[in-house]
């Protein structure tokens, strides 16, 4: 993990889960940081945890769905404010044709690459977005001094 000189260290795992050509995201609670927001579902790490088990718990506490998870698609740090966020995504599954309901998200929905456009992301989950569907919005040279990024493009 990769955070640089920061008071915090998050380390932060989110799930690209695909369903007939759909992408399953979640919005963050209109209260707190980043209030209102979309993004993969997923969540935070937390000590002695490792990625998959952390991403199984979150997804499941967020939208109430068991996951596989799969390959691992990105890794971006972002820095904000006081703090930073080491993101890591991955491909995963719902088990069981399981269908995702509101648990601990203010919202989902299942969109199209091309309509996750139309949702404001967190700068951090945005700029890895951007890069794995092909979006203008934060290009690689655009990218913060002591930011790191690691992608690969969605087939």
């Amino acid at each position: 993990m990769y955070c640089g000189k920061v008071t915090e260290c998050i380390r932060v795992v989110s799930a690209i889960i695909e369903k007939q050509g759909h992408y399953l995201i979640t919005q963050r609670s209109r209260h707190g940081p980043l209030a209102g927001l979309w993004e993969f579902p997923g969540g935070k790490v937390d000590p002695g945890e490792s990625d998959e088990a952390a991403l199984k718990r979150e997804v499941f506490e967020r939208v109430g769905v068991d996951v596989a998870v799969k390959r691992w698609r990105a890794n971006r740090t972002h820095h904000y404010a006081g703090y930073s966020v080491d993101l890591v995504l991955y491909e995963a599954s719902i088990l069981l044709d399981q269908e995702p309901r509101v648990v601990r998200a203010a919202d989902f929905r299942w969109v199209t690459a091309q309509e996750l456009d139309q949702y404001p992301f967190p700068p951090a989950d945005q700029a890895t977005t951007d890069l794995l569907f092909g979006f203008g919005h934060s290009l690689p040279d655009e990218a913060s001094a002591g930011e790191a990024l690691l992608v690969r493009e969605i087939d």
